[in-house]
């Protein structure tokens, strides 16, 4: 869980950037993103498949 402690004399704007980036580092956005919708289990497969080819892609430079 995220939790954000103000600092010092910090506003609520810096405290709401600082949490949308620890949510962003966390890659909880991107779950989010993913989760919204319902992926067919194939689609899921393809997804996947193209991932650890193009990491593998990268990895033989």
């Amino acid at each position: 869980m995220i939790k954000v402690k103000a600092r010092g004399n910090e506003s609520v704007e810096q405290m709401l950037k600082r949490f949308k980036k620890m949510c962003e580092k966390e890659g909880l956005t991107k779950d989010i993103k993913r989760n919204s919708y319902y992926e067919k289990p194939s689609e899921r497969r393809r997804r996947e498949a193209r991932k650890s080819a193009k990491r593998a892609a990268s990895m033989g430079r």
